[in-house]
């Protein structure tokens, strides 16, 4: 079931629950159970992101959160460095991981979001470059719409890169928005010429990238602060969040805070 096109979707990224979990044996917080409790909240979708290191999703997850979306009727979008392989766990009560391209085969999400992360990275903090050789993510992503997945590539607000996504298959692009989000956080009273200059320059790209039949994704650091501005980005699809929305339960409670962010992004 594809995501509405007449609102701006909220998926739920899961990663920092299941950090939660692996700090202690067992499995609590349950993650299905958790993602249930979300969509009942009534958020759009899920987001995970299966690193090689486990150090939150692990590929099961990503397995049992399929078996959910599609009987919820809803998209699982996963994350992760397409160029990542198989190896084995980090610790003796995890399975091995098996590769990002096989972890898609076996969950067959209804999107999958393609980052140039390597394993040292603490979070995702910059786009794919894509002016030299790209032949072999050319075709990684006709393996991925060989398993009737979506493709879209974390990206910088570049118009130069955006062609280049283009060109080598890609269908939406996830706008990296954690430079704006800095700038906005350092903001008075909501205003800032260098959160104004950034959410310009997204907007400029967002338009270029409708205007060449790529949708339009954002996220990273996206909060209920910056997303008064940024969710009028033209356009926009889908963001997907997790900590902030993870740290906002802290304080409101989980439903409170998927209901706001929904609002939000809802225009309700």
């Amino acid at each position: 079931m594809a995501l509405s096109t007449n609102k701006t979707a909220l998926s739920v990224n899961l990663n920092k629950i299941a950090l939660i979990r692996n700090s202690r044996p067992g499995n609590n917080p349950d993650i299905v159970e958790y993602a249930t409790k979300i969509l009942a909240a009534g958020a759009d979708g899920l987001t995970v992101h299966p690193r090689p290191d486990q150090r939150h999703i692990r590929p099961e997850d990503c397995y049992q959160l399929k078996a959910l979306s599609a009987a919820k009727g809803i998209e699982l979008n996963i994350e992760g460095n397409p160029f990542a392989g198989p190896c084995s766990s980090p610790r003796n009560d995890f399975s091995d991981y098996p590769g990002f391209l096989e972890i898609l085969a076996q969950a067959r999400p209804e999107q999958a979001t393609l980052v140039p992360d390597s394993d040292a990275q603490l979070t995702s903090d910059h786009g794919f470059d894509l002016s030299g050789d790209n032949s072999q993510l050319e075709s990684i992503i006709q393996k991925i719409h060989a398993l009737d997945c979506r493709v879209s590539l974390f990206m910088d607000p570049d118009i130069e890169q955006i062609n280049f996504a283009k060109a080598i298959g890609a269908d939406r692009i996830e706008l990296y928005t954690g430079p704006y989000a800095d700038a906005y956080a350092r903001s008075e009273n909501n205003h800032s010429p260098e959160a104004d200059a950034l959410f310009k320059l997204h907007c400029k790209a967002a338009k270029h990238a409708s205007e060449i039949g790529l949708g339009v994704n954002a996220g990273h650091d996206l909060n209920l602060d910056n997303l008064q501005q940024y969710r009028d980005l033209p356009g926009l699809l889908e963001v997907s969040i997790g900590h902030a929305l993870t740290l906002d339960s802290l304080e409101m409670g989980l439903n409170k805070t998927v209901d706001a962010y929904c609002k939000l992004l809802h225009g309700e």
